[in-house]
């Protein structure tokens, strides 16, 4: 879908999966897509110690980078959770969402693009699975639409690039 639209997105991925599925890393990452890190096993941060969380995204960088390529420079944590002593182990700008697609609860393509069409403004965030059709067939949709409304689709970093970067440490969740 990405291709026939040629548009990028980031992808943050688990370390677990990484391992299991090096080929859609590697796929992501040839097609020029952002990977970004999502932890190893898909943990909450925010309950870690942090030297755990240390050592879960160092495992999630390594296999993402042996699968990839490309050492991820940019995490989501697991249900957005993260406390400030976990963001300065982690030394990586800590990507959050303004929306919400809640393709997750949904799980309706219809309701999904509803959601994000009435939510969406300049320098949104939005969060996606890929790991539900819906979400896949919404994007088809929302594609097009976002782009006709005048949205410029881009990697989270292309998007951070707009409004002076980003740092490692802080947390993002919509670049305006």
């Amino acid at each position: 879908i990405l291709a026939a639209q040629q548009v990028k997105a980031t992808f943050f991925m688990l370390g677990s999966s990484a391992r299991q599925y090096p080929e859609v890393v590697k796929r992501a990452a040839s097609e020029g897509h952002e990977i970004g890190s999502h932890s190893n096993v898909h943990n909450n941060l925010r309950s870690m110690a942090p030297d755990a969380i240390k050592t879960d995204i160092h495992e999630a960088d390594k296999s993402i980078y042996l699968a990839g390529g490309k050492l991820p420079k940019i995490l989501r944590p697991p249900y957005g959770a993260i406390n400030s002593q976990g963001a300065q182990v982690i030394d990586k700008a800590i990507i959050q969402w303004n929306i919400d697609s809640r393709d997750w609860e949904l799980r309706n393509t219809p309701l999904i693009v509803q959601h994000v069409l009435q939510t969406v403004q300049p320098g949104s965030i939005i969060l996606m699975h890929d790991i539900y059709e819906p979400t896949a067939q919404a994007a088809e949709v929302l594609i097009p639409e976002l782009t006709a409304r005048g949205y410029q689709l881009v990697t989270v970093s292309e998007l951070a690039s707009f409004r002076g970067g980003i740092q490692p440490g802080h947390k993002y969740s919509q670049f305006r």
